[in-house]
């Protein structure tokens, strides 16, 4: 049960809007995973909360930016709990030119942002072919 007099309650509320709460000038950041998956780099972002048409995704060169809102809840009651930060969330990332940001594809599920960039076909390994002097030479294998 929680308990109605707490004697941290508001040295806890104040903390949480000092340091909790996202404002324009000073956004909260937001947790991040991030791995590869074959041709693929994965990110993954913890959004619980937000709704999908607060979600900002802009890339600009190879500048990777999301931004998010979580309003706080307002309503004719006393908060008992507030824990989980409210405002303004945002994530900026330099990738590297091996990635194909015209092809980064975004999903927004169960409170999780996932966004799959596919690595870029000039940064994939390849073969290439060695010639000597100009011309082929043809290969006999030993032992024939």
């Amino acid at each position: 049960m929680l308990m109605r007099t707490d004697p941290f309650r508001d040295l806890d509320r104040l903390a949480q809007q000092l340091v909790g709460a996202g404002t324009s000038t000073r956004p909260s950041v937001m947790p991040l995973d991030a791995w590869r998956e074959g041709d693929s780099f994965v990110l993954e972002f913890d959004l619980p909360g937000v709704q999908p048409e607060t979600l900002d995704i802009d890339v600009e060169r190879n500048v990777l930016t999301v931004r998010a809102e979580r309003p706080p809840k307002n309503g004719d009651w006393e908060m008992l709990a507030a824990e989980r930060p409210t405002g303004l969330f945002s994530r900026q990332l330099v990738l590297g030119d091996n990635l194909d940001l015209d092809r980064l594809e975004a999903r927004y599920d169960d409170g999780v942002l996932r966004l799959t960039v596919p690595v870029a076909e000039r940064a994939k390994p390849r073969k290439i072919e060695v010639t000597t002097g100009g011309r082929q030479e043809e290969t006999t294998a030993i032992g024939a």
